[in-house]
């Protein structure tokens, strides 16, 4: 569990580096060779661990300390109020036409997609946030002053 919520917050920590920098950067500005390589470098870093190391945490602490394996059939609760510790222990039945085993394995790749899923809208709105930095609104008029430096409301 620590490992997981480490890696969570070394992502949100470089992800807010991202951030930070497109604030300060001026856009347009040019880049040397030497930002370029620290900048791609730093970008390979933040998708290695959005990607790779975050989905990679919680597989293994899912499947080391939780034990959501295969032959675990049930939704997990841990420490909800309940009688049981799982969910639908013996399945979701569909009014005596079947039933639907759902183990804790199955619920372990949802989350696991999950994690991916918001990983890919977050990279998107990232990339589309940066690009669209350049456009700023435009901006208001500004109202006729008089010889005293304050707006004029009215026509003299």
């Amino acid at each position: 569990m620590a490992a997981f919520i480490a890696s969570l917050l070394i992502t949100g920590v470089m992800v807010g580096i991202v951030l930070y920098a497109a604030k300060r950067r001026q856009p347009g500005q040019p880049l040397t060779w030497g930002e370029a390589l620290l900048a791609g470098t730093f970008v390979l870093a933040v998708m290695l661990m959005i990607y790779g190391v975050v989905p990679d945490r919680w597989l293994r602490w899912a499947d080391g300390d939780l034990k959501w394996r295969s032959d675990k059939i049930g939704i997990p609760t841990g420490p909800l109020p309940f009688h049981h510790h799982l969910l639908f222990e013996h399945g979701v039945y569909f009014f005596g036409r079947g039933r639907l085993l759902v183990t804790a394995e199955v619920l372990r790749d949802v989350i696991e997609s999950l994690i991916y899923g918001v990983a890919l809208v977050g990279n998107l709105l990232v990339w589309s946030w940066w690009q669209k930095r350049a456009q700023r609104r435009a901006a208001v008029p500004e109202l006729e002053t008089s010889a005293y430096g304050r707006p004029l409301v009215r026509k003299v």
